[in-house]
């Protein structure tokens, strides 16, 4: 991990959302008053493609403004560096070394070869999928509204939920379709596929078509994985909510709810229910998901779904009292299991460090305030809200905003990342020392 490339990659993130701040905060993009530190959380919850709002983006953003956050979540999700890389390529000049590397790094492309072809290919499936979700849901709410709307609340929909941004123009967000079998298939299904990553979808479709003979390992674990978080919050969903926030639903609807519940809870921001409604139980198991989030290479921030994974075999072989730890018939290094452990670590002490200040200077309860920090930190958007149909964060201060936006902002970039970027990257010593013995 180069740390100039990164930082070049954090302040293209930065100068996106200082330039969606000012897009917004123009006459002609919201209704009323905005204010700036309210349009700067607007901008970074779209490019970090979190979906925390402090303004409701159906009631005081104009269609205007609307179309500046669907571009941001748009060039937010992809990332700004690998969108001027595919122009660049689109206009068939050739990449310089250094270009080529900052679109490593922002893809999570494990190397050079191939790297071109891959964004090609990236941008193809992008597309396709989003053209497909937009038909679809373009044809839902076309049953209850005019085409040309139907087609924006589609289009707006479909960008919005593949890159895991959950952002609506619906000011209940999709409440109103909690029992919709289209709208709890369609829009799940988008977000897992932006949460899966680039090469992961890409990998599966050239299996399915026999380009390839084999899953990768990085592929084993992200799906695996993915299903089993999927499932297991689901089932502590329902175990929790039966007869509290679900009591009043049949068995099909609880389902539902469960279902598009746990698929949001780890990448993106809708809701079919009221999140204020769930047991303190249930939020604070909600941390836990959201924190780690999607996976590498895609639209979803939080520690990834590779380290939480990589972090429980090294646990499980440490325990077994085995030095060589392995998945899939695949060796696994030290090193790649000591940085996912600092990666948990990492991310740990900045969500905690940020809750208790939040939690000091608010004033406000700390199990919400730890749900919204968790939140913001996964990109996830999900929110315990207002009492209205604002996230919670629109009860914080500015300095507590800007606090949000900090989280989401090293959510998206990557929290080794991020440190990489304030602390540098260390340079390896050839001075090697002897073996000390410590008692664990």
């Amino acid at each position: 991990m180069q740390s100039r490339e990164i930082k070049l990659i954090l302040i293209s993130f930065l100068g996106l959302i200082m330039l969606g701040s000012f897009l917004l905060l123009l006459p002609v993009s919201h209704n009323g008053t905005l204010g700036v530190i309210d349009a700067l959380f607007t901008a970074t919850s779209a490019v970090c493609v979190t979906g925390l709002i402090v303004k409701d983006t159906a009631i005081d953003f104009t269609l205007f403004g609307q179309s500046i956050i669907l571009v941001l979540i748009q060039i937010g999700g992809l990332g700004y560096m690998t969108a001027v890389t595919f122009l660049t390529v689109m206009r068939k000049q050739k990449l310089a070394h250094r270009d080529r590397q900052l679109l490593k790094e922002s893809l999570n492309y494990p190397g050079m070869k191939g790297l071109v072809r891959f964004l090609k290919i990236v941008f193809a499936s992008i597309v396709i999928i989003e053209i497909i979700g937009t038909i679809v849901l373009t044809l839902r709410f076309w049953v209850d509204m005019p085409f040309l709307k139907a087609l924006w609340f589609g289009t707006f929909h479909s960008i919005s939920a593949f890159n895991n941004a959950g952002f609506s123009i619906f000011s209940v967000n999709l409440m109103s379709y909690r029992d919709d079998i289209t709208i709890n298939i369609i829009i799940p299904l988008l977000i897992i596929l932006g949460g899966l990553g680039y090469m992961v979808i890409i990998e599966i479709f050239n299996f399915y078509k026999h380009k390839t003979n084999r899953i990768s390992t990085h592929s084993k674990i992200v799906l695996y994985m993915s299903a089993l978080l999927i499932l297991l919050s689901m089932l502590i969903l329902l175990s929790l909510e039966w007869n509290h926030a679900f009591k009043d639903m049949g068995i099909g609807s609880k389902l539902l709810a469960s279902w598009f519940a746990a698929v949001n809870y780890r990448t993106a921001g809708f809701n079919t229910i009221d999140l204020s409604t769930l047991t303190d139980a249930n939020l604070f198991f909600g941390t836990f998901f959201m924190m780690t989030g999607g996976a590498p290479g895609g639209t979803a921030g939080g520690i990834k779904v590779t380290a939480v994974a990589l972090a429980l075999i090294g646990t499980w072989y440490t325990l077994r009292g085995e030095s060589n730890a392995h998945i899939f018939r695949r060796s696994i290094s030290s090193y790649q299991i000591n940085k996912s452990y600092a990666i948990i670590f990492l991310a740990s002490i900045y969500v905690v460090v940020s809750t208790i200040i939040l939690s000091e200077v608010e004033g406000l309860p700390f199990l919400r305030i730890l749900f919204e920090a968790t939140s913001a930190f996964g990109t996830v958007g999900v929110s315990t809200g207002n009492g209205g149909v604002l996230s919670y964060s629109a009860l914080f201060s500015d300095a507590g905003k800007i606090n949000i936006m900090i989280l989401m902002l090293m959510g998206r970039v990557g929290v080794f990342a991020f440190t990489v970027v304030i602390v540098g990257k260390a340079i390896e010593s050839r001075i090697k020392y002897s073996e000390g013995r410590i008692i664990l």
